[in-house]
């Protein structure tokens, strides 16, 4: 069993900052990307931003220059830094591991429960 339990979601004000966190604990071998989905009320989910285990690091257009996707390997944790955060942003962030290889022998994906980010003023 794999539980992803995320962090930081909140309240924020246009042009504001918030990190989210997102750690994975289980009887993990491997974890092939983990990622960062959003979805607003009325919208699918979305890509904001993905990782693999080589370091290869994907945004989605809406996160490029202001959010960064980093992982802490040895915690099984990811982060994504927001920055200049605008009300369009607005929406519950889910963290996703991918291809999780466990034991006994298992591969599976894995979603969090959800954040949600209010930006408003």
């Amino acid at each position: 069993q794999v539980q992803l339990v995320e962090s930081g979601g909140g309240l924020v004000q246009p042009g504001g900052s918030l990190r989210l966190s997102c750690a994975a604990s289980g009887s993990i071998i491997s974890i092939n990307a983990m990622g960062w989905y959003r979805q607003a009320p009325g919208k699918q989910r979305e890509l904001v931003a993905i990782i693999t285990s080589s370091g290869s690091i994907n945004y989605a257009d809406s996160a490029k220059g202001r959010f960064t996707i980093s992982v802490d390997a040895g915690k099984q944790t990811v982060y994504l830094q927001m920055n200049s955060l605008k009300p369009e942003d607005t929406a519950v962030y889910y963290c996703n591991a991918d291809r999780v290889t466990t034991m006994p022998f298992y591969v599976g994906d894995y979603w969090g429960q959800g954040t949600q980010v209010t930006v408003s003023s």
